[in-house]
């Protein structure tokens, strides 16, 4: 997550990032005060400035909350990335368990859906009766 930044970076300001992400002003600030966001740099004036790179995380962190990840988990996994290499082991078992949850509510929902679609069926043939 870490890594220099050039000077003609893009930065966004939290109404931007707002505005890209969908996510309101008050959650991005909470992502950074819980620890899910790694440190976002403020312009000389105090305002954050976030980068492309951030963007990019965000993005993840959606895709993980789309899980069902539990946001200790979320913050969990920002803290091993943030620790560095050492920590890719730990990384990638907490996707693996995150993956198994994910694909037995995948099997959970079909079986649901082939319920549904059962009982449409029932009535879409009662109707025309």
């Amino acid at each position: 997550m870490s890594q220099s930044l050039s000077l003609t970076q893009t930065r966004y300001t939290i109404s931007e990032v707002e505005a890209r992400t969908g996510l309101t002003q008050h959650t991005l600030r909470w992502y950074e005060r819980i620890g899910l966001m790694p440190h976002v740099d403020r312009s000389h004036s105090g305002q954050r400035r976030f980068t492309d790179q951030d963007l990019h995380w965000l993005g993840f962190v959606g895709k993980l909350r789309a899980t069902g990840m539990s946001v200790a988990d979320m913050v969990r996994y920002a803290e091993l990335v943030r620790e560095g290499e050492h920590t890719v082991d730990e990384r990638r078992e907490l996707l693996e368990r995150t993956r198994r949850e994910v694909r037995a509510r995948i099997t959970e929902l079909t079986d649901a859906l082939a319920v549904l679609d059962y009982k449409i069926g029932m009535y879409s043939g009662k109707a025309r009766q």
